[in-house]
């Protein structure tokens, strides 16, 4: 007997997929700006807001799970980088320090966005459709244009120029890099497999507490997917220009 596929399942594999899509997009745009800025220094101007809050989010995980930092790299030629002993908790503390970016630059994002529409005069939408569908992704794709089009066309706002520089920045770094996906990989699979678990057991109580959770990752997620469809509209132009330069 085959077990019953609820709505419930496909909302959670589609908050799946938008995670994977976020970080296939981190790293397209980060491969993207590596290509366009032909110098080291200009590369590391743009990437640098970003990395500062990557490594942050991993230091914030090893404060929650109780690993010790041995050494931390804000920002360097090379990047950023944070060194630590294994966590506390060992399976899931792993998985919570190298997916931790993934939480908290999308709070980062949204602090932006409250800032810029408060204080100097941005215009955004007044909700983010949380990725639970097709439909609600087509949605983000569309908020993503209307975005653009008042603060770029129908009302200059010169402020939303620096927003876009920020955001782009923070987008490079959305994605976990190789040695935190090798950290995570089994942690991950894990624990997506227990969620699937959770989902066909069918207890409400359950239920219901494992769908807020991951309501509020996707959340994060339709965030993170928003401005990085963003950023990606404001690098083509740029990569087109850096083909067509001699």
């Amino acid at each position: 007997m085959g077990i019953a596929v609820s709505p419930a399942m496909i909302t959670f594999l589609v908050i799946i997929l938008t995670g994977l899509v976020v970080m296939g997009l981190s790293r397209l745009l980060d491969h993207i700006w590596a290509r366009v800025l032909r110098y080291p220094w200009l590369y590391l101007l743009v990437s640098a807001p970003g990395v500062v809050v990557h490594e942050c989010s991993h230091i914030v995980g090893c404060l929650i799970t109780g690993a010790k930092i041995k050494k931390v790299v804000l920002l360097s030629k090379e990047g950023g980088m944070v060194s630590y002993a294994p966590p506390a908790i060992s399976v899931l503390g792993n998985v919570i320090i190298s997916t931790a970016p993934l939480f908290l630059l999308p709070l980062v994002l949204a602090a932006l966005t409250w800032i810029f529409g408060t204080y100097a005069g941005c215009v955004f939408p007044a909700a983010m459709p949380v990725p639970g569908s097709p439909a609600a992704v087509y949605s983000l794709v569309l908020a993503t244009g209307r975005t653009l089009y008042q603060n770029l066309f129908a009302a200059f706002n010169g402020w939303f120029i620096l927003y876009l520089y920020l955001i782009m920045s923070l987008a490079l770094s959305f994605s976990p890099s190789t040695q935190d996906v090798k950290n995570a990989i089994v942690g991950i699979i894990v624990l997506v497999l227990a969620g699937f678990a959770i989902l066909a057991a069918g207890i409400p109580a359950v239920t219901g507490i494992f769908l807020t959770i991951i309501g509020l990752f996707g959340t994060g997620l339709s965030l993170g997917l928003t401005f990085e469809l963003i950023a990606l509209l404001v690098s083509l132009p740029a990569l087109i220009f850096y083909r067509r330069t001699p």
